[in-house]
């Protein structure tokens, strides 16, 4: 099972949330948060889509790299978080 959905390059984790019976995605290896929610696939990856063109608009905006930066140190902190919940 594969629960690996990728949109132009970018790859989301897909889970199913049981309390609100949604499928949920998130992208990882982004500088910040941005998932989305459905109750089907058809329109898991429309959201998946939105999400993303949201989430690289600010990014552009703010003048943010949309994608983690490795330095090679292990280190913490949050970084900007923009979401969308459908």
């Amino acid at each position: 099972m594969n629960n690996i959905l990728s949109i132009d390059g970018y790859k989301a984790v897909i889970s199913f949330d049981p309390e609100t019976e949604m499928f949920r995605g998130e992208f990882i290896d982004l500088n910040g948060g941005a998932d989305f929610y459905a109750s089907d696939v058809t329109n898991l990856k429309q959201e998946a889509n939105t999400s993303l063109r949201i989430f690289l608009d600010e990014c552009k905006k703010r003048g943010i790299e949309p994608k983690k930066q490795f330095s090679g140190k292990l280190s913490s902190g949050s970084g900007t978080c923009f979401s969308r919940r459908s």
